[in-house]
C-alpha cells in the first residue's frame, strides 16, 4: 500500500477551477464515506479551503487514476479538467507535503496560522465518519507537531502576515483614511474574524457584520464594536459600505450585479472597494465592470503576497530544514511498520511449522520411537521447513537478483563474509 496525495492549488490552479472542485464543509463527510467505500482505499481524509483541495489517501499504487475519476464524477468535471492543475506526491514526499502544508510553508501568505486550524477541522471531519486509520490519523498527529515546532524554533509567524493582511494592507492603499470608511464583512468564520481584527486595530471607522446566522454575526459584532445584520438585510446597507470584504461557504453569489448596480447608483458616484475571499465566489464577478467599483478576488492578493514573502524567505529555509527532518523521520516509522508486519509473518509461519513438527513427534513417541531418533527427527525437519523457502529463492534467482538476495541473507543470519 502507497500512502498517496493528489491535489491543486493556488500555484497552477485559478479561482474558476479551484471553486469547481472544491468540497464545502457540508459536502465533506458524505463524500468522505463514499471514498472510502472505493475498492483498496484503507485510508482517506479530504483537504479543501479557498486556496487548495487535496485528497489523501492510503491504497494501492495504481489507485490514481481510480481517484482522479472519483473527483471528477464527485464535482462533474469534463473529461481531462482535473488533470491540467494537478500534483501528486507519494510516499516520503507526501508526507513533506503534508508537514509543508501544515507548517504553512506551501500557503499562498507564506507562514499563515490559518491552514492548521483547516488541517485539524479536516482531521476531525475524517475521523467522525471513520475514515482516517493508523498511518493518516498519525500523520495529521505528526503534522500539527511539526507545524508547532516550526513556529517555536523559527521567526515564520513573528510578522502578522496573512491573507486577512494581505487584504488589509490593500484596503490601505487605496483608502488614505481608513478611520473615516465603513467596512462590511459578510461571513463569521475564522477568515472574517482575521479581517475583523485587522480593520479594527487599523481604526476602521465603522464594522457591519452580515451573516446568515444572527447569532454569530452578533458574537463577531461584539469583538469588533461593531453591528450586525442578517444576509436577508444586506441590500440595504450594501450603499453604506465603502469597503465590503466577503468569505462564506454558500454555493452562489451572495451579492449578484443588479443587487450592487442599485447601491452604486445610491451612493452617487462613491467608490467601493471589494474583497472575496471565498470559493466559490461569493461576488458576482461581472460587478468588476460596473464604475466606481474596484473589486478583487483572492488571487489579485499576489502581489501584496510577494511583498511579504521577503519578510519570511530567511524563516522559511530554516523550517524546510525541520520539516525535511520531520518528514524523514516519520518515512522511517513508516517503513517499520512495514517491516514489523513482515517480522509477523516469518514468526507466524515458524510457528505454524513448529506445531505441525512437534504434532508428528508426539505420535511417533506415543508410538514407541526412541525420543532420541524424535529428537533429531524435530530438529532436522524444523530446520529444514525454516529454511526451504529461502533456499529456494536463493538458488531460483538470477545473477543480479541472487547477489543482493546473498547480500540480505548474510545481514539476516549473521554470516561470516566470505
Amino acid at each position: 500500500m502507497a500512502l498517496l496525495t493528489l491535489g491543486l492549488s493556488h500555484h497552477r490552479a485559478p479561482v474558476e477551477a479551484r471553486e469547481r472542485l472544491a468540497f464545502t464543509e457540508s459536502d465533506l463527510p458524505s463524500a468522505l464515506i463514499r471514498l472510502r467505500a472505493l475498492p483498496g482505499i484503507d485510508e482517506a481524509a479530504i483537504l479543501s479551503t479557498c486556496n487548495r483541495t487535496e485528497i489523501m489517501a492510503v491504497t494501492a499504487l495504481e489507485a490514481e487514476s481510480k481517484l482522479i475519476e472519483w473527483w471528477r464524477r464527485e464535482r462533474q468535471a469534463p473529461e481531462g479538467y482535473i488533470e491540467k492543475y494537478l500534483y501528486t506526491h507519494r510516499d516520503l514526499g507526501s508526507v513533506r507535503h503534508s508537514l509543508r502544508v501544515a507548517a504553512g510553508l506551501d500557503s499562498l501568505v507564506v507562514g499563515e496560522p490559518q491552514i492548521l486550524g483547516q488541517m485539524k477541522q479536516t482531521y476531525a471531519i475524517a475521523s467522525q465518519v471513520r475514515a482516517l486509520g493508523p498511518v493518516l490519523g498519525r500523520l495529521f498527529q505528526h503534522a500539527f507537531a511539526v507545524a508547532k515546532l516550526v513556529r517555536s524554533q523559527t521567526q515564520i509567524g513573528a510578522h502578522p502576515v496573512s491573507v486577512a493582511y494581505a487584504a488589509l494592507q490593500m484596503a490601505r492603499r487605496i483608502f488614505a483614511d481608513l478611520h473615516q470608511q465603513t467596512a462590511l464583512l459578510i461571513g463569521a468564520g475564522e477568515m472574517m474574524q482575521l479581517v475583523g481584527r485587522h480593520l479594527h486595530q487599523h481604526g476602521v471607522g465603522r464594522i457591519v457584520v452580515a451573516n446568515r446566522s444572527l447569532e454569530r454575526a452578533e458574537k463577531l459584532a461584539r469583538d469588533l464594536h461593531g453591528y450586525a445584520i442578517s444576509l436577508n438585510d444586506l441590500p440595504a446597507y450594501l450603499g453604506d459600505a465603502d469597503l465590503i470584504v466577503s468569505s462564506t461557504a454558500a454555493r452562489g453569489y451572495i451579492i449578484d450585479r443588479d443587487t450592487m448596480q442599485r447601491a452604486v447608483h445610491a451612493r452617487r458616484r462613491k467608490p467601493v472597494f471589494m474583497i472575496d475571499l471565498a470559493v466559490p465566489r461569493d461576488i458576482d464577478p461581472r460587478i468588476a465592470d460596473l464604475e466606481d467599483i474596484y473589486l478583487y478576488s483572492i488571487d489579485d492578493l499576489r502581489d501584496i503576497v510577494a511583498e511579504n514573502l521577503k519578510l519570511r524567505e530567511e524563516a522559511a529555509r530554516q523550517a524546510e530544514v525541520l520539516v525535511q527532518t520531520q518528514a524523514e523521520e516519520f518515512a522511517r516509522w513508516l517503513e517499520s511498520r512495514d517491516a514489523a508486519s513482515t517480522i509477523q509473518a516469518i514468526r507466524a509461519r515458524a510457528r505454524a511449522s513448529r506445531d505441525e513438527v512437534l504434532d508428528k513427534a508426539r505420535r511417533r513417541l506415543a508410538a514407541g520411537e526412541p525420543a532420541e531418533d524424535v529428537l533429531a527427527f524435530v530438529a532436522d525437519t524444523l530446520s529444514n521447513k525454516i529454511l526451504h523457502a529461502p533456499s529456494q529463492a536463493l538458488r531460483r534467482a538470477d545473477a543480479v537478483e541472487q547477489a543482493l538476495l546473498l547480500n540480505a541473507a548474510r545481514r539476516l543470519f549473521d554470516l561470516p563474509e566470505d
